[in-house]
């Protein structure tokens, strides 16, 4: 288990996040596979989630991309299975890597935020299906 670090103070915080939390996502028996096969250059792709988590944690304009057209290829890709159960995972692990490494405010904010995101993520999944 890490060690608590305590606040997310900057980029260098966020990366450490993002990467110590992908690597459980890469491991993981449920979500490893839809990662590993829908992924294929993990470099650039922590790179654009440090991006992400940058913007929503900070407000910087680093990330440029669009998630939830993302999130809806992947699950096209994957036959539309994709189902709210893997939200639910991937919070679990995300909460818990934040528990590890981080306390403070800005900790609190990534949880809430990734709690927001994921409900949202997946009604677009959901809307997305019944077009």
């Amino acid at each position: 288990m890490e060690e608590t670090t305590d606040l997310i103070k900057d980029r260098a915080d966020v990366s450490l996040l993002v990467r110590t939390f992908y690597g459980k996502i890469r491991k993981d028996d449920v979500l490893g596979p839809i990662f590993n096969n829908n992924i294929t250059d993990w470099e650039s792709h922590l790179e654009l989630l440090t991006d992400f988590w940058e913007t929503q944690l900070f407000l910087k304009r680093t990330y440029h991309g669009n998630p939830i057209t993302a999130h809806q290829e992947v699950d096209e890709k994957m036959n539309y299975a994709i189902i709210s159960e893997h939200f639910g995972l991937w919070l679990n692990l995300w909460f818990e890597t934040i528990e590890e490494l981080f306390t403070g405010e800005t900790a609190w904010i990534a949880k809430n935020r990734a709690q927001k995101m994921s409900t949202m993520l997946f009604m677009k999944l959901f809307e997305n299906r019944t077009r």
